[in-house]
């Protein structure tokens, strides 16, 4: 779907910066307007991890006039993988300080403003206003909700992405123009969807894995992370036709790209024609991090790294007796584990497989049951599946092995 420029022309290059972006203002697409459009451009990432760190360093290197970051988080060494914008040498710095530095070493014409906060209601509508064009690298479902509302009711387009594993998906929805004073703009978005139009509700608590569960392929960050600057890029100078209305599927293993339409939803909550969704929610409780059944069952059935260290040491002794079950993936079971821990994944809690050895391991119940993972929820949504059973007893370990780590065994590495 076609769109007219998001912004006007700067009134002049200068003669470094006609010097820098020659390859771009040779090409007559973009040419000196377009390059014009670009340096008066003010873009927003939410996010400099695996999908924000390709789309700082391209719109950097493109010469996007101002961007801005909001980002909370500090580098990490498991970050490194993938998210390129940072260094070894800026591990334990916060994220945006580290980015706002490498994007300054790629050029140094762009104006960075950063925000170093967690996006969330309260501050959403302070940080977005004023900027032309947001880009979403998000990884989780409450905050992308978040950021398709308040984008679609501030009226400003945004460019979305999503990876896991093998898999990207990217699209663009510009719903909220159809209330911009552009007219031209307006029309052109007068069908266009929004997040909501392609996943009405988000998935079930625990059906989907995060990346830091279930793992992301590092190159996958530039894949889906350069359609999104190319996407940014063809909105901002009026070039082409962006992926309004279109989801951009990318399957890395195949090396299979593939195009799916997205249609407007006249019952979207949000953009239909009778919408129930008129402001904010909260998203968190929309999303839920665990299901309801699942936070029933942790309700007093939730025991610390600390008290699980002395429950190990009793069973050493011959003083306690119970089975302590890793519900993480075998390949999370490698990385590091809990000593003591027998491993079943929480697939086969779900498909019911794992009561045959659960009976052999607790001697049919008599052995009081004790779940964990990496953070504590896919254990407890294991604890109520077990509790459902007839494992009245069962506790799950909060935190998980990242509490382990943290709290009890730092010589483990964390991931």
């Amino acid at each position: 779907m076609p769109l007219a420029p998001l912004v006007e022309p700067a009134d002049e290059l200068s003669i470094d910066e006609v010097r820098r972006y020659s390859r771009h203002l040779i090409i007559p697409d973009v040419g000196m307007a377009g390059q014009k459009r670009l340096k008066n451009a003010k873009v927003l990432i939410i996010g400099a991890g695996g999908l924000g760190s390709p789309a700082l360093l391209y719109l950097a290197a493109a010469g996007v006039g101002t961007l801005g970051i909001v980002e909370f988080d500090e580098v990490d060494e498991s970050n490194l993988q993938r998210q390129i914008i940072h260094k070894q040498s800026t591990i334990g710095q916060p994220k945006a300080q580290s980015a706002k530095a490498a994007v300054n070493e790629v050029n140094p014409y762009v104006n960075v403003v950063l925000h170093e906060e967690r996006l969330d209601n309260d501050n959403v509508y302070r940080i977005f206003e004023g900027y032309d064009l947001i880009v979403d690298g998000t990884d989780n479902f409450a905050t992308r909700y978040l950021v398709n509302d308040a984008a679609y009711f501030l009226g400003i387009p945004y460019v979305w992405g999503s990876i896991y594993r093998f898999d990207g998906q990217a699209s663009v929805f510009a719903a909220g123009l159809r209330n911009s004073k552009n007219e031209e703009l307006a029309k052109a978005a007068e069908n266009a969807p929004c997040y909501r139009c392609l996943y009405p509700e988000p998935p079930p608590p625990g059906m989907v894995p995060s990346c830091a569960e279930g793992g992301v392929l590092g190159v996958l960050c530039a894949s889906i992370g350069s359609i999104q600057v190319n996407e940014a890029i063809k909105l901002l100078a009026g070039i082409g036709e962006p992926l309004v209305g279109e989801l951009m599927v990318y399957d890395a293993l195949e090396m299979e790209y593939r195009k799916l339409k997205v249609r407007k939803d006249p019952n979207c909550r949000l953009c239909g024609e009778h919408p129930d969704v008129t402001g904010l929610i909260d998203y968190d409780y929309f999303c839920g991090n665990i299901s309801d059944e699942a936070a029933d069952a942790a309700a007093g059935s939730t025991i610390s790294v600390v008290q699980l260290e002395h429950m190990l040491k009793e069973r050493e002794e011959g003083a306690r007796e119970f089975v302590l079950v890793d519900v993480r993936e075998p390949n999370e079971y490698e990385i590091n584990r809990i000593p003591g821990s027998v491993l079943i994944p929480k697939n086969e809690f779900l498909n019911g497989n794992a009561f045959d050895e659960l009976g052999k391991l607790t001697d049919n119940g008599s052995k009081q049951l004790v779940l964990h993972c990496k953070s504590g929820v896919r254990s407890a949504e294991c604890l109520a599946i077990a509790k459902g059973a007839g494992y009245g007893d069962a506790v799950h370990v909060g935190g998980g092995v990242v509490a382990w780590v943290n709290q009890i065994d730092p010589s483990q590495p964390a991931y």
